[in-house]
């Protein structure tokens, strides 16, 4: 993702983001950024409503993303023109919301940088999951996927206390066919000026973060920005090994998922774009191959280092 503006707020990144930033290169998504007056009052057909921060309107040759807060009054603070295969967008930032004040968001600001990703995923092989992806040594990808509160950060800590592993994420996953030399990641970057800000590229290689391990699976999984609880946030990436579906309960107990139960389970644990049959048709469609390449279990764990034995020991 390469992002281009006159100010220099326009390309800040917030902390979490800053270990994605690489140089500027070839992107996927191209958004330029313009400072208006004021934004007029919502229009066009809503097709989606956040409830929240963000609304969804169908666009002339796209789409448009509202982004309102009351901090920032009652028209929307920036709005997003993008085209349908979310290749290149336009972002309206709004002079009369942000006068006076310190809150400088940033063109890429949460939650737009995810809904970019989000939507763009479902032109791809790829598709983001609720969970925490984590790495042995050896370079085994263990990806636990669960909803908020079935145990991501809990056992982040557990492997981070008892095993030498490397965390991509403890909240957000990207899961992607692995297709070597193929442009499919996606770091920040910047040229280092205002004028420019440089990308959020998902650049597939055969290294699993820093450790130089060959990949051997047809699954990759990669860290994002979007971290949970425990603050992991990582641009690595590594082979996806196997998957387990948290919860809670008694005695670290896995279940061998059939290919259609996974499928079930990882799309109640996704962030699809609903508003389009066609990205909900293509992400269950991705699920399925995910599910017939990858172990998928579901584990019932305890809260100890007994869960992390469990899948240490695991011969699948």
């Amino acid at each position: 993702m390469e992002v281009s503006g006159e100010r220099s707020d326009d390309i800040a990144l917030v902390p979490s983001a800053e270990p994605f930033r690489v140089s500027a290169g070839a992107s996927d998504i191209d958004i330029q950024v313009e400072w208006v007056e004021r934004l007029g009052r919502e229009s066009g057909r809503r097709l989606f409503d956040s409830g929240s921060i963000w609304k969804l309107y169908e666009g002339e040759t796209g789409f448009q993303f509202d982004f309102s807060a009351p901090v920032f009054g009652e028209r929307p603070y920036k709005r997003l023109f993008v085209d349908e295969s979310f290749c290149g967008a336009v972002l309206h930032m709004s002079e009369e919301s942000f006068a006076g004040s310190d809150d400088a968001t940033g063109a890429l600001g949460y939650p737009l940088d995810e809904l970019l990703i989000m939507h763009r995923l479902t032109q791809e092989k790829a598709i983001e999951l609720h969970g925490c992806g984590i790495v042995s040594a050896d370079g085994t990808g263990n990806l636990f996927v669960g909803h908020s509160g079935a145990g991501k950060s809990t056992t982040t800590r557990l492997w981070t206390a008892s095993e030498d592993v490397e965390i991509l994420s403890d909240d957000r996953i990207i899961v992607r066919a692995a297709e070597p030399k193929t442009l499919v990641e996606a770091p920040f970057g910047s040229t280092g000026g205002a004028a420019s800000a440089g990308v959020l590229r998902f650049a597939q290689d055969d290294r699993v973060g820093s450790k130089g391990q060959p990949s051997s699976g047809h699954m990759r999984m990669y860290g994002t920005p979007w971290h949970g609880e425990a603050m992991f946030a990582s641009p690595a990436s590594a082979p996806l090994t196997r998957i387990m579906v948290l919860e809670h309960g008694h005695g670290n107990v896995l279940t061998r998922l059939s290919s259609s139960q996974a499928v079930a389970e990882l799309f109640a644990r996704s962030f699809v774009p609903m508003h389009r049959h066609e990205y909900v048709e293509s992400e269950l469609e991705f699920l399925q191959s995910v599910a017939e390449s990858v172990p998928c279990y579901r584990y019932s764990f305890e809260p100890d280092a007994r869960a992390v034995e469990k899948i240490l020991n695991l011969h699948d």
